[in-house]
């Protein structure tokens, strides 16, 4: 949100994880995308940071009475977003070729890109069997103990000629790449996941070194861990566990793989090159502040910390 406020939307494009979606009553339900869609929309449910703001329930209060069980309680509205979204598809549109439709309808001028047009599911092994992430985390509450995770399909998946074509972009031109503060291992894990994307973000910033022109292209990460270790919600630290990373900074680093400066809390005990700052945002203005001092990070105008 902090970022749509101060970036003209020429300059700022948000790649999506897709590994969470799922089809439900018929249409292809995306939650990251959508949550990107409906933040930058203005329309995001600020309460819960998914869905829409004061959307309505009937449908899916009235399938539940009949006997149609849904795996998530869908909006009246966010529905329409998904109907719109399966209707393109079924009539062979890509997944960005959708998502670019959604844009327009929902006058959103940042470019908004899923990772990849190619079916990918994040699936969870634990000691009841295997199950999609939306199973293990709504239906179950993230309670079962988790003993691997793997991307079902991440083998036959490619990026998305946008998303490669923003990579090629940064490369040339040398803009920064934020990674977010997102689940390492089910939302960002996916993406760098995809064939080439996280070796082209590590080589990026080599330019220099081949004696070749231009800017030089940093890779930026924000930490989703705070006081040193815990992060905010969601079955991050049980998720970076289970792939036999530690729940720190360093932890989370060496997961991404690709990374040139981390954003970590004060308290981190990080000894690579990074910045300290207060990650935590309990409103707007919390979100706006931060996206500031990012920004600032981007353009090479905040002091860093060198490696110890």
């Amino acid at each position: 949100m902090g970022l749509k406020k101060l970036l003209p939307p020429s300059e700022l494009t948000v790649v999506a994880n897709t590994a969470d979606d799922l089809w439900i009553s018929g249409n292809l339900v995306s939650p990251d995308l959508d949550t990107v869609l409906y933040t930058l929309a203005g329309m995001i449910d600020r309460r819960t940071w998914w869905g829409i703001e004061d959307d309505s329930f009937e449908s899916h209060d009235f399938l539940k009475s009949i006997g149609h069980r849904e795996l998530l309680a869908l909006g009246d509205l966010d529905r329409a977003i998904h109907i719109f979204r399966s209707d393109r598809l079924r009539k062979g549109r890509t997944l960005s070729q959708a998502t670019e439709g959604l844009c327009r309808a929902l006058k959103i001028e940042e470019k908004v890109l899923p990772m990849t047009d190619d079916p990918v599911s994040t699936m969870i092994s634990t000691p009841e069997g295997e199950m999609n992430l939306q199973e293990f985390w709504v239906s179950r509450g993230g309670r079962l103990d988790v003993t691997g995770i793997r991307f079902r399909g991440i083998e036959d998946a490619l990026p998305s000629l946008g998303f490669l074509a923003a990579l090629e972009r940064a490369e040339v031109v040398g803009e920064p790449v934020l990674i977010g503060p997102s689940n390492p291992v089910s939302s960002i894990g996916p993406i760098l996941a995809l064939r080439g994307v996280r070796d082209l973000l590590k080589n990026m910033d080599r330019r220099e070194e081949k004696g070749e022109k231009g800017e030089k292209c940093r890779v930026v990460a924000i930490s989703p861990l705070v006081g040193g270790g815990r992060p905010l919600s969601g079955p991050a630290a049980k998720f970076m566990r289970a792939w036999g990373y530690p729940v720190t900074d360093q932890g989370v680093a060496d997961l991404l793989g690709c990374v040139d400066l981390m954003v970590v809390s004060p308290e981190s005990d990080y000894r690579g090159p990074s910045v300290r700052l207060d990650t935590v945002m309990k409103d707007e203005e919390d979100s706006l502040s931060l996206a500031r001092k990012i920004v600032k990070i981007l353009d090479g105008k905040m002091e860093t910390e060198a490696e110890a």
